[in-house]
């Protein structure tokens, strides 16, 4: 019987030849990921198991991107544990204030990630980098304990959906309506735990930055991971980033697969994810009366250039409507420098954005854009569940950057098309 990718990547990482879906599997970690809040309880348990050393100083990444630059006191208190243990085990991968990103842009950036390598991380959306080729998957802080300690995790190996991509896509529709139309199609436990597999002549139409965005979500629906073919197009990204032996790998042609879902991208819409669950979707055409009091444009989602892009030449020569707030959020500080050398940041501050800098505050309702009750925001985050941007009364609805920045002129679910005619 064939193996699917994730079927391949696990087997080697076992030392094994072949594996089946059910099966259990101890396997070698290559990354193993935490952030400002996770990486502390992991610490803490990681010496309750008596451990002293990390496995390697070189495959543990140590991202303080949540409540940072510190928010409060006890966001302070987890930093500096986080940053103590960083300097005591001489983690090579740790990213002081200044240089650091949110967690999920920054590792493919820095090329920390590669295909067919296998990454941890105590956040569930680690399964980003299924993008590049790898099989990424989020874990509770104690497994995250135990993969710094002794560079291994086990995992059940899952089945798989197999999702065809065909045709290309309109303009403005990205990576982000594909995966909230899959997510609206299957269901927030469509696809639960289970590895959601991107193949077809539609993936070389989705640039790298869509694929980290689709990828990114594929928790969203249940997902163990998600995961895209290595091409032209993803070699030559990591070209300019990963300088270490990688192996890339296909599906066998009679891998088996629980179910297939084929998406058509000529046909895909902007789509929008209304409160309270990410299989919520509409067209957000469908959608143009819900008045809204703030729009968010970045996170671990949506956070890359190409977003930043998008959003500038829809915000361009027009401004944010006076009755809300729009804040800009890039991914990493690359992503910061990007825009200031292409002219972006004077595009956003001329609109009447703010501008900041990379943190995950407003999509877990931390800071730099949390909601009070009653009050409804679009944003480019990935969950919009109650509360999840602040007050309990508060809503959140998912949409991409072209929305999101036409929302933000209109004040109110818009299309690119109503502001650029």
């Amino acid at each position: 019987m064939g193996m699917t990718m994730t079927q391949k990547i696990l087997a080697r990482a076992a030392g094994v030849e072949s594996c089946q879906p059910g099966e259990l599997l101890m396997c070698k970690l290559n990354m193993v990921l935490g952030n400002d809040i996770t990486a502390p309880v992991a610490i803490n348990e990681f010496r309750k198991m008596g451990a002293t050393r990390v496995f390697d100083p070189a495959k543990i990444a140590l991202i303080p991107d949540h409540f940072v630059p510190n928010k409060d006191i006890k966001a302070a208190t987890l930093a500096k544990q986080m940053r103590d243990f960083a300097y005591e085990q001489e983690i090579v991968h740790y990213y002081e204030v200044g240089r650091v990103g949110i967690e999920h842009a920054l590792l493919p950036e820095k090329g920390l990630v590669a295909p067919g390598e296998v990454i941890i991380g105590a956040d569930s959306h680690t399964c980003t980098y299924g993008a590049v080729g790898a099989f990424s998957t989020g874990v509770g802080s104690t497994d995250m304990a135990v993969g710094m300690a002794t560079g291994e995790c086990w995992f059940k190996v899952p089945e798989a959906v197999r999702v065809v991509l065909t045709g290309e896509l309109k303009p403005y529709v990205t990576g982000k309506d594909v995966i909230l139309h899959l997510i609206g199609e299957i269901g927030v436990d469509g696809a639960l735990y289970q590895s959601l597999e991107f193949v077809g002549d539609g993936v070389r139409n989705i640039s790298m930055d869509g694929r980290l965005t689709i990828a990114n979500m594929a928790i969203e629906a249940g997902a163990k991971n998600g995961i895209f073919p290595v091409d032209d197009i993803c070699r030559a990204y990591l070209a300019e980033r990963v300088d270490r032996e990688w192996t890339a790998f296909e599906a066998d042609e009679d891998a088996v697969y629980s179910k297939e879902v084929v998406i058509d991208l000529s046909k895909l819409d902007l789509t929008v994810s209304l409160p309270h669950l990410p299989e919520n979707t509409k067209l957000a055409r469908d959608c143009r009366d819900m008045k809204i009091d703030q729009v968010v444009i970045g996170s671990c989602t949506n956070g890359r250039i190409e977003d930043m892009r998008m959003a500038a030449s829809i915000l361009k020569g027009k401004k944010v409507d006076p009755r809300i707030r729009c804040i800009v959020i890039p991914g990493t500080q690359q992503v910061v420098k990007d825009c200031l050398k292409e002219g972006l940041v004077d595009i956003f501050i001329d609109s009447g954005a703010i501008f900041t800098m990379p943190t995950c505050g407003p999509c877990l309702g931390g800071f730099c854009g949390v909601l009070a009750d009653g009050e409804r925001a679009v944003s480019t985050t990935n969950r919009n569940f109650v509360g999840r941007m602040g007050a309990k009364g508060s809503e959140v609805i998912l949409a991409s950057p072209a929305v999101a920045a036409a929302s933000a002129i209109c004040g109110r679910v818009a299309t690119p098309e109503e502001v650029m005619a």
